[in-house]
């Protein structure tokens, strides 16, 4: 009896076994498969997050660094505009061809071509003969006269004491009027070289080796733009031996095609694109030539434009959008400011969190700039250069510690 009621523990207990062996390894199975659909939830929520939060943050300096403009949005007027092709030029109001006015040998050459040079400034010294010649004239006149005024003195102390004749009077007084002209004659040839009354009055003093020195300065401020001496070359008085120009400021000369010449006029306001980097300016229209070209069959007109930063090179071929006219909008962007991203037209706009893109709806535009109708508000600030930059970031995902994802 006790026999068998050990076997039957003994099967019941194998019965158990078998069980939890066959059924064990469905349960982790499931369990294992139920872990991992929650964990690929997780995943999802948080992708969906991220990629809900696309903001980059950038410091004052990154975006100095990268070029970007910050703006603020305002009301504004979209303009029309006509394009004109146009040329950078020289003011010639400012250039100055420079001569010697006398001839001579280069002795010295101080200055070359792209060197600047201030008022006054010394740029070359000649050697000249002729100049002896006319400082001797000038000192020789002014000793004649000094003969001729003691002569008439004295002639004159004689005639009023009845000693000599009133034609010995008259002889003297003719000398020295004589005596008088040539030396003012001399004065005014050394005055055509460039001689002032301090430097005339100053001449006795100067030692004889100097009466040949001739020196050439410059007559205004401004940049050295062509040379032409060589030391020990013997240059004419009316050679081009220096060309200053003040690039401070210059022209631009716009080409007015016949259909447009109607709608162009003396002060309205042309925007000037050269391109390659250099950033527009914009000026008003100070003269229109009343003549059209024989060849070309355009007029022309000029802008005169400040170049502090010698930015604006003569001889570059430029765009001029004339203004012609303009309507009243909402809110106005430039062009540049507008990115597609996912698929939508956006603005970088400055949030608390950084720079996010907003999507906007876009209305009336013209070759530069374009009316936001919704998305953004007056006074909001938004990239208005740049903002390829920050997309570009967003869509690699990674822009140092300054960008959060």
């Amino acid at each position: 009896m006790k026999i068998k009621s050990t076997l039957l523990s003994a099967l019941v207990l194998c019965a158990l076994s078998l069980s939890a062996y066959l059924w064990w390894p469905v349960a982790s199975a499931e369990q294992n498969e139920a872990v991992h659909e929650q964990n690929n939830k997780q995943d999802d929520l948080a992708g969906e997050e991220t990629h809900g939060d696309e903001v980059v943050r950038l410091s004052p300096q990154e975006l100095n660094e990268f070029g970007i403009t910050l703006e603020t949005s305002r009301e504004g007027s979209l303009d029309q505009y006509i394009e004109l092709p146009g040329e950078i030029v020289l003011n010639s109001d400012r250039l100055a061809h420079v001569i010697p006015r006398v001839a001579g040998i280069v002795r010295e050459a101080r200055k070359t071509v792209g060197e600047t040079v201030e008022t006054g400034e010394l740029m070359a010294v000649l050697e000249s003969r002729e100049l002896a010649d006319a400082k001797a004239a000038f000192l020789s006149s002014i000793e004649r006269e000094k003969l001729a005024q003691a002569n008439f003195e004295r002639a004159e102390r004689l005639w009023q004491k009845k000693v000599s004749s009133e034609q010995e009077h008259l002889d003297s007084r003719q000398a020295l009027a004589e005596a008088r002209i040539n030396k003012n004659s001399a004065e005014q040839q050394l005055h055509a070289l460039g001689f002032s009354d301090t430097q005339l009055n100053e001449l006795p003093r100067h030692p004889d080796a100097t009466y040949t020195r001739f020196e050439i300065r410059a007559p205004f401020g401004g940049t050295i733009i062509e040379r032409h001496l060589t030391l020990g070359e013997n240059v004419s008085a009316d050679a081009n031996i220096f060309t200053i120009a003040d690039l401070s400021s210059v022209w631009v000369d716009i080409n007015i095609y016949q259909k447009d010449l109607v709608s162009v006029h003396k002060g309205q306001t042309v925007v000037i694109e050269t391109g390659h980097g250099i950033p527009s300016v914009s000026g008003k229209i100070a003269w229109i030539s009343p003549l059209v070209g024989e060849t070309t069959r355009t007029a022309k007109a000029r802008v005169i434009l400040p170049n502090p930063g010698s930015d604006l090179r003569p001889g570059l071929f430029v765009t001029a959008r004339v203004s012609v006219g303009g309507t009243a909008a909402g809110i106005v962007v430039p062009k540049s400011a507008l990115q597609t991203f996912e698929g939508r037209t956006v603005l970088f706009i400055r949030t608390d969190k950084g720079f996010e893109p907003q999507p906007i709806e876009i209305g009336r535009q013209n070759a530069t700039h374009v009316e936001i109708l919704s998305g953004i508000k007056a006074g909001q600030t938004y990239v208005s250069q740049g903002a390829f930059t920050l997309k570009a970031q967003i869509s690699k995902g990674a822009f140092g510690d300054g960008h959060n994802h």
